[in-house]
Parts: structure tokens; sequence; C-alpha cells
């Protein structure tokens, strides 16, 4: 891992950089917003924007790479980015906000996509996937990072708007800098959805489930935090929780899936998901409660996605699981698009219990889809490693990772 780090520390600490923006513009705006009098569904539409854009991003911007080269792609997209994080605080009006949520989404996905291909590019077959287990590590750490600076000042002023802001424009410099070139990009083939889900229903409908799931609690914890009157440090800490308790949970999780039916370990935990969920919004715990719930709820939701990329690739050939995730990624992206509205109109009608309401019911249907799933066939070979990746991730890192699974099977055949 020393000499990943090593060669990799440049382009790792630029992903860093760039997540703490991201993660701070997340958690900022669901409280400025209550602070602006802004309603629960015009954030929700907020909310939701981010996903459209980053879902039209990660099908547009391999075409821009290809045409300008990552460096003009990754260099304009990078200083909207800086703009738009100054410009929330401008303009404090839910219809601009969505419009620029929109924006930066489609401009996160690209930088991502442009730091992913040259971090796949500078590693080696030897340590590529300690490169990549080191940049989810990253990705997590940044928006914990992000929660506590997000103490830092008050959100109702302008400095935690400039924070993020600078933060993301630096970290383009140690990327541009890097003396790794600029790599080759080539596009991924496109696998029809009809014959995607004949490969795996399961695959579709939860990945579908869990996008839903993951932008609810993404993008609208912190509106949910707003609505029951936590303080700010109180909802960053919830946040953080989150992501904590992925990171904590992914590798035990990997281990079991390499071991037992997929299809078991994704209807446990999602059960475990559904009963988090519904204990939360019967008892109402206090902080520390919540702070458990929130950990186990973000150890849910990260694990559950890798299980089902890796299940659903069980099934295919090596040469058609780059095609497979990049289908069930926009499968996730609409997912993702749906959940902050849904959660916005159900946190509406119903407060703040909506959103546990919300998440306890697509975890409920995924336990009873994959129970039944269970039913259908038998378990597969699992010829594919758990690879560990975040549900934020683009097309690039996953096909990277998947290769990476892969070789892994091959290097033991050999040995």
């Amino acid at each position: 891992m020393l000499s990943v780090l090593r060669t990799t520390w440049p382009l790792l600490l630029g992903i860093l950089l760039l997540m703490v923006g991201n993660g701070m513009q997340g958690t900022l705006l669901g409280i400025r917003g209550a602070i602006e009098g802004i309603s629960t569904t015009e954030m929700s539409v907020v909310m939701a924007c981010y996903f459209g854009g980053f879902l039209l991003g990660s099908r547009t911007v391999p075409g821009m790479i290809q045409k300008v080269g990552h460096v003009r792609v990754f260099a304009a997209l990078g200083s909207m980015i800086s703009n738009v994080l100054i410009l929330y605080a401008v303009y404090p009006d839910w219809i601009v906000w969505a419009l620029l949520r929109l924006l930066i989404g489609f401009c996160f996905s690209g930088v991502y996509i442009t730091a992913e291909s040259w971090l796949n590019a500078s590693a080696s077959n030897q340590n590529r996937g300690q490169a990549l287990s080191a940049y989810m590590i990253v990705q997590m750490l940044g928006i914990i990072v992000a929660q506590v600076l997000m103490n830092t000042s008050d959100p109702g002023g302008y400095l935690l708007f400039v924070i993020p802001s600078v933060l993301v424009s630096l970290s383009f410099l140690p990327i541009l800098l890097s003396r790794q070139p600029a790599p080759q990009f080539s596009t991924i083939k496109r696998m029809s959805f009809t014959r995607l889900f004949k490969v795996s229903p399961l695959g579709c409908i939860g990945i579908f489930l869990m996008g839903g799931v993951f932008s609810a609690i993404f993008g609208m914890a912190s509106v949910w935090g707003s609505l029951k009157g936590l303080s700010v440090s109180e909802i960053s800490a919830f946040v953080a929780a989150i992501y904590i308790g992925g990171l904590v949970l992914q590798y035990p999780v990997g281990w079991f899936s390499d071991h037992h039916d997929r299809r078991m370990i994704v209807m446990v935990l999602a059960l475990l998901g559904l009963i988090v969920s519904f204990v939360t919004l019967y008892v109402q715990p206090g902080i520390w409660g919540l702070l458990l719930t929130a950990a186990l709820i973000g150890g849910v939701a990260n694990p559950v996605y890798s299980l089902l990329l890796a299940y659903t690739n069980d099934f295919l050939d090596a040469s058609d699981m780059a095609a497979a995730s990049a289908g069930l990624l926009f499968i996730n992206g609409i997912g993702a698009m749906t959940g902050p509205l849904i959660t916005g109109w159900l946190m509406s009608e119903l407060g703040p219990e909506g959103f546990w309401v919300y998440i306890g019911f697509l975890l409920g249907a995924l336990t009873l889809y994959a129970g039944w799933r269970r039913t259908r066939r038998p378990t597969p070979v699992q010829d594919q490693n758990f690879a560990v990746i975040a549900p934020l991730t683009t097309p690039l890192a996953i096909e990277a990772a998947l290769e990476n699974a892969g070789s892994d099977d091959v290097s033991r055949a050999a040995e």
C-alpha cells in the first residue's frame, strides 16, 4: 500500500479535496434551505437535480474527453464547480439552486471520470487493487472530513460556501501537475436493458431500489435533520456516521459474499436496514441512537450496492462486465433521481418520519424480492470477487475494479 501511495498520492489528494467540497455542499444546502425558508418539497427537487446532472454527465462527458482531451475537460468542469459553490450563497432561491445542482452534478461526474482514468492509468496490474481500495477509502474520508468542516462557521453566512470552492480549486493542482501523462480514453460499450434484465432481474431491481435509498441518505439527510430541529454539529455527525458505517462494513461483508450466496447476504442486510429504519421511526432515539442508526444504514447501503454488481457479474463473461455495470449504474441513477423527490413528498405529508418510511419501504421491497429470487434459480458459481465500489463511482472505476477482481481469480487459479 505504501508503494501505491508514493506513486498516486497527488491523484488521491486531489480526489480527497474534491470529495470534501462535494460533501460540504450536500449537507450545507439542506441546512441553509431551512434557514432561507425553502420548503421540503422544493428542497427535494434541488437535491434530485444533482443526481440528474450526474447521470447526464456519465453519459456525455466521455465524448467530450475524446474530442478535446482530459486536461481541458477537467479544467473547464473544475472551474465551473468552484463558481457554482459560490453562486449558491449569492442566489438563495430554490429554482436557481436546482439549476446549479443540475450543473454541479454534471461537472462532478466529469471530473470523477477524468480523475479515475488517471488513477487507473497510473496503477499497474500488480497494485491496481490496492490503488482502487485507496480511492474508495479516500472518497468516504473526504465526505467525513466535510462534515467536520461544517462546524467551522455559521451556515447562514458565506464562509461555508467559500471553503468548498477553495478546496475544489486546490484539488486540481496535484492532479494537473502530476507527472503521470493523460491516459488514452475509450468509451465503454453498451448492453441493452432487456438483455441486462434477463441476465439478472435482482441486479436491475435491486440497483434501482438502492439508488433511491442512497440518494435519500446522501441528498435528504441534512433536510431531515433540519426538520427534526437538530443542530449543525448533530446533523454533520449524523451524515459522517453514515459514511463511517459504510467504510467499516464494506470489507467484512465482502469476505462473506465471496463464501456464501450473495442473494442471502443482500436479503439479510436489507432486512437489517428495514428493522433499523422502523425501530428509529417508532423509538425516536436521542442523538447517540441516531448516530448508531446512521452507521448501520450506511453499513447496509454501501455494501449492498457492491454486492448487487458482483452478483450480476457472476452470470457474465469478463468481456461483458463493464457494459453490464455501466447499464446498472444508469439504472441506479434513475432510482437516485426519484429518491429525493419521493422522500420530500413523504416528509411534507408525514413530517420528518417520512424519511425513514421511504428508506424502510425500499429496503423491505428489496428483502422480499431477493428472497423470492432465491426460489427462481440456483446459486450461480461465484467467479467474480467482491469489489468495493461506492455508489458515487463512475463507470470507469467500476470497470477497473471488476477487472481487478476478475484478475484475482485468474491468479489464484494459476497458483
